[in-house]
């Protein structure tokens, strides 16, 4: 970095109250069931996180938006933690890679076994708008996160998905589903959606590779947005670049460390999107989740400094903050 910078007021640290008898109690719950002991097997690093996790405080955001209150003309969006962004593009609504729960991993029933949040969500279900657009990125459970597209579903809301990822929806209670490759144009309204090559994977599991993995560009008749999933560094996103800028860049910043072949970054997802002619950026996958070794702060810390006196085109910083172009 090339000068350290203050962050206090995008991640909000607070001690954390920790019980030990709560601990032993959900310790000894978990190594009793047999999901906990295959889970181990297969991520005794993930199984050891998540023990730390038991007693975690969620943290508030930074800020709570109300997109409810955005007007029809212009775009807007909100950063509700982790990939998921909020969007409304001249009165029509996306909400990219929805993952609104507490924890994100194994679904048993109502249960899940996996990582927890840093911080909640910065808007709830309960106030989310109408959406008509639902944009997967690919099947990662950070990503496609089920019970939160669960309480999605609607039959006015459309989904644009990678290929061979809508087995893991329930496509009859949506509008429609739209499976795409790279290079795919889906029209929506007055929005047109083309999936584009990321360089990442898309198996939620361990066998089932033959899932896609995308990034999407929206164009409207004012407006483009880039929304570039989960990638490493690239150059199919340098291409994007046409006569018209991208006004909003959304681009992943976090778990490089150890991960550098899957994600970029910061520096790395900031000139991306340069290249691509992006004016703003939100960067994301990043203070929601402990998906690598980096500390939690750092990749905001390093995408700052990257920009360096270009900071304001930097305006969505920490979960909760929004922007907004009219």
């Amino acid at each position: 970095m090339s000068e350290s910078r203050d962050i206090s007021g995008y991640f909000p640290y607070r001690s954390r109250k920790v019980s030990r008898r709560a601990t032993l109690l959900r310790l000894g719950a978990l190594l009793g069931s047999g999901a906990g002991l295959f889970l181990y097997s297969r991520a005794p690093r993930i199984w050891n996180q998540m023990l730390e996790e038991i007693t975690a405080e969620i943290l508030p955001p930074a800020r709570h938006p109300d997109p409810r209150k955005w007007p029809d003309k212009g775009l807007f969006a909100a950063w509700l933690g982790h990939a998921t962004v909020l969007l409304k593009i001249d009165g029509f609504t996306i909400l990219t890679d929805p993952v609104l729960g507490s924890k994100v991993g194994i679904n048993l029933g109502p249960v899940t076994l996996g990582l927890k949040r840093l911080v909640e969500p910065a808007v709830p279900l309960t106030r989310l708008p109408h959406i008509d657009l639902i944009l997967l990125s690919h099947a990662h459970m950070d990503h496609l996160d089920i019970p939160s597209l669960k309480r999605l579903e609607n039959r006015k809301t459309r989904v644009v998905t990678a290929y061979r990822t809508s087995d893991l929806l329930r496509p009859d209670r949506y509008q429609e589903v739209h499976e795409t490759r790279w290079g795919d144009r889906i029209q929506l309204d007055s929005l047109v959606c083309t999936a584009f090559e990321v360089k990442h994977w898309g198996a939620r599991l361990r066998n089932d590779t033959y899932r896609g993995y995308n990034g999407y560009l929206l164009e409207s008749d004012r407006f483009r947005v880039l929304f570039a999933g989960d990638t490493a560094r690239t150059a199919s996103i340098p291409k994007l670049k046409s006569s018209r800028p991208i006004d909003l860049a959304i681009m992943p910043i976090g778990a490089y460390n150890p991960y550098i072949r899957n994600h970029c970054s910061s520096e790395q997802a900031w000139k991306m999107g340069n290249m691509a002619g992006a004016i703003h950026f939100i960067p994301v996958h990043h203070m929601t989740f402990r998906l690598s070794r980096e500390p939690v702060t750092e990749p905001i810390e390093r995408f700052l400094a990257a920009a360096g006196n270009e900071e304001h085109r930097v305006p969505v910083r920490a979960i909760g903050h929004e922007f907004m172009l009219t």
